[in-house]
């Protein structure tokens, strides 16, 4: 199992920034503005600043001149917030230690970016918070990297070795390009690089596939006169060798990890509070006069990665022995008559809420499958399990787009996981808001499918 820690880094930066922000205003103090006003709008500021300009995207790789590029563009932008405050709110208004405060902000930043840089560098110096990697052909390029990733222990890279077509002596090879997929599945890897020249087309796309299946990082080292698609990020390794990273997924920016889930803890939190709370109440009277047994069904579905995770719903049918093997059909005799009208409504899905706190889905997203039906969809859908990389949702793209209920026909379950990829692929906060509108919308218009 990996035991990645690496997320938290970016989270524990804001935090701790925040409260540098916060702590100096309040140190320095100046009762004009030690007020929840100004420190809430400066706090935002900074927050909405820092994800335009890409203040904490500090990889591994990255060097001092690019942080300091970020420390530079990150305050230009802080000084026009920072005094447009008083510029609007204290109509130009000079107010004492205004000067000193910002000056102190700025010091304490940059000196705990570059500590913190430091520290980190010495303590992936010491075999620590490392990423194992693998190579894919041996030429120029890989053999660069490959001295990249020996020589440089701050980097935090473990290099397990290389495979290649080309019979070699180099204690680092691991055997022939068609053994990777067999070393993969008995190891645990982080990042794949492949040399463009030495693989084929056909062979990066098999391992393009094989890496999305079992969430390891793609990196493609190109030739260099390739062209490359605007799909494709550029990344630079000890700032002379280029690296492409091919799944820059938009979940794989944390500032849009945690702006979605806090989304989904207040939307969640709300729906709990002014619905369920009267809600349950009522649908329990309801559920209970028509059919005996409990008001919330609970079914193993699968979530992120492929993980299991107990599902709730309002119970909409009698006990039976198939639920957790076969979705309703219409007319489907096992559905009760208040359970026709939460299904028809969409109110059976509401106890998901529920899931959404507890962090096993998320309002917006693809929708669980049952592991015997994911099984069985994985046969006949290419790129099935990479709807697994993100959390499972109530409503989705799919939902929204007519691909909901009963699945028919393979193109039914072709044209929805094909959605749902797109919005793992183009996900965007709008996106979501558009998709939860437009859910709103078709549970007071019907919809045909919703039984």
């Amino acid at each position: 199992m990996k035991k990645r820690y690496s997320y938290l880094i970016r989270p524990i930066q804001v935090i701790i920034d925040l409260l540098l922000i916060n702590s100096i205003i309040y140190y320095i103090y100046d009762k004009e503005f030690l007020n929840f006003f100004f420190l809430t709008y400066i706090s935002i500021f900074w927050l909405i600043s820092s994800i335009s300009t890409g203040f904490y995207n500090v990889f591994r790789f990255t060097n001092k001149l690019r942080i300091l590029s970020l420390l530079a563009k990150q305050f230009l932008i802080l000084t026009l917030g920072y005094f447009a405050y008083f510029g609007v709110f204290r109509e130009g208004e000079i107010i004492n230690n205004q000067f000193l405060i910002f000056i102190s902000i700025v010091v304490s930043i940059t000196i705990f970016k570059f500590t913190g840089y430091f520290l980190l560098n010495k303590y992936r110096s010491s075999g620590n918070n490392y990423r194992t990697t693998i190579i894919l052909g041996h030429d120029t390029a890989s053999k660069k990297i490959i001295k990249i990733f020996t020589s440089k222990a701050n980097l935090g890279y473990k290099f397990l070795g290389f495979f290649s077509d080309k019979s070699s002596n180099n204690p680092n090879f691991l055997g022939k390009l068609n053994s990777f997929f067999q070393y993969a599945e008995n190891n645990i890897i982080d990042e794949v690089y492949c040399s463009i020249s030495q693989l084929t087309k056909d062979q990066i796309k098999d391992i393009n596939k094989f890496t999305n299946e079992k969430g390891i990082i793609l990196k493609l080292i190109p030739e260099s006169d390739e062209l490359y698609s605007k799909n494709q990020k550029v990344e630079y390794y000890d700032d002379t060798l280029m690296v492409l990273n091919v799944k820059k997924l938009p979940f794989e920016f944390t500032e849009n990890f945690y702006l979605k889930r806090v989304f989904d803890i207040i939307f969640s939190i709300c729906v709990c509070l002014f619905l369920l709370s009267w809600l349950i109440p009522v649908l329990f009277i309801l559920i209970k006069l028509e059919s005996k047994g409990p008001i919330i069904f609970k079914q193993k579905r699968e979530g992120i990665d492929g993980d299991e995770f107990v599902c709730y719903k309002f119970r909409s049918m009698d006990i039976n022995k198939i639920s957790d093997k076969t979705h309703a059909s219409k007319d489907d005799s096992r559905v009760t008559n208040i359970g026709s009208f939460m299904r028809k409504t969409s109110i059976d899905e509401l106890p998901q809420f529920l899931n959404v706190l507890l962090g096993d889905m998320s309002i917006v997203g693809p929708r669980p499958h049952l592991e015997s039906l994911s099984i069985e969809y994985q046969k006949d859908v290419e790129d099935y399990l990479k709807r697994h990389i993100v959390k499972p949702g109530i409503t989705g793209l799919a939902q929204v787009s007519g691909y909901r209920g009963e699945i028919t026909k393979k193109s039914d379950i072709k044209n929805r996981i094909r959605l749902d990829i797109f919005y793992i692929e183009n996900w965007s906060f709008l996106l979501d808001l558009k998709i939860i509108i437009k859910t709103i919308f078709n549970v007071f218009k019907g919809e045909e499918k919703a039984y």
